[in-house]
């Protein structure tokens, strides 16, 4: 099992460095299957989205790190991975995912506190009398 197609994939803090193997369809997560790694039903949803959209939900196994941020910036930074190694596998792939943004480095971040505000943006409260 040497012949994999590697791909980084980042959202937010979270970072997510993919391999791709022919396979049958078995996605591994910091060494544990993806449904244990993400319990929450949507973000399996949100890993599997690139594979569906494709049709190809059994043909690749996936080996995952992911590291950095929480489980949603994770979920999403391993579909980006996942996207990016499937167009490498196949440039024409990127006409099917491109549309649906799944290749575009989602740039959101969290925004730096401010001095003299209570947040980023949000003030403290403010009494007139």
């Amino acid at each position: 099992m040497s012949d994999f197609t590697y791909s980084t994939g980042k959202r937010k803090n979270a970072i997510s460095r993919t391999r791709l193997y022919a396979g049958t369809g078995q996605i591994t997560v910091n060494g544990r299957p993806f449904e244990d790694y993400f319990p929450r039903k949507t973000l399996q949803m949100v890993v599997q989205q690139p594979l569906k959209l494709v049709k190809m939900l059994d043909k690749y196994d996936i080996k995952a790190n992911c590291s950095g941020g929480g489980v949603s910036g994770q979920a999403e930074a391993l579909r980006h991975g996942i996207a990016r190694a499937l167009c490498e596998i196949d440039p024409e792939l990127r006409a099917v995912l491109k549309p649906a943004g799944l290749l575009t480095r989602d740039a959101r971040k969290k925004e730096r506190k401010k001095y003299g505000l209570r947040g980023a943006r949000a003030s403290f409260q403010y009494s007139k009398r």
